[in-house]
């Protein structure tokens, strides 16, 4: 029984890294079943028993990218560490964790048009990211006179587009400036220190 078990686990594991393979490759909107079901090296059949639809499938990596990611943003947020430091640690989780999954950011644009109420309670469990802290930390932080006064909101959005929209851009931006995929992901590499850089230059008194 323990051995049938974790034959299944095995099997679900190597379905996931197959999915995730060919989302990348492909999009999710390019992704058929039976890409993946070639690609994990199983029938299509057996494929289904285990994830009934590619959606199923996408959702199960998108919350194994999203519990990995969310739990170091709420440690982040609201731990005690400068904020200029903060911001760094903050760009460096959010790229690498688009680097990683980088079909993520249209599925989350897809799924927070259809219901930003059930997104949230999907991925947060019912509770919003700690940006109150954030944006609490950031207000002591102009109050006593460390960094130019600035609206914690715009802070944030200004950090979350700088990391996202390359990725969401990404046929366009390779397209334009005539590069592949290695070259996008090295310059999204560079991207980790330029962003924080250009956040905290933009507040450093």
């Amino acid at each position: 029984m323990v051995d049938e078990a974790n034959k299944d686990q095995s099997t679900e594991q190597k379905i996931l890294a197959a999915a995730k393979a060919v989302f990348i490759e492909q999009g999710l909107a390019g992704a058929r079943m039976q890409d993946i079901a070639d690609k994990a090296g199983i029938n299509k059949a057996l494929l289904h028993y285990y994830f009934r639809s590619k959606d199923k499938l996408f959702e199960m990596i998108f919350q194994e990218a999203a519990m990995k990611f969310l739990p170091k943003v709420s440690v982040l947020f609201e731990g005690d560490m400068p904020l200029f430091d903060k911001i760094r640690l903050f760009v460096d989780n959010y790229i690498t964790m688009m680097i990683d999954n980088p079909f993520i950011p249209l599925f989350v644009l897809n799924e927070v048009h259809k219901s930003p109420e059930d997104f949230i309670t999907k991925i947060w469990g019912g509770r919003l990211p700690p940006v109150v802290e954030f944006a609490a930390h950031v207000q002591r932080e102009i109050d006593a006179g460390h960094i130019r006064p600035v609206k914690p909101f715009h802070l944030m959005i200004n950090m979350i587009s700088m990391c996202v929209f390359p990725f969401i851009g990404r046929p366009v931006i390779k397209g334009v400036f005539k590069i592949d995929n290695d070259q996008f992901m090295q310059v999204m590499e560079e991207r980790k220190t330029l962003v924080a850089d250009f956040v905290i230059d933009s507040i450093r008194l």
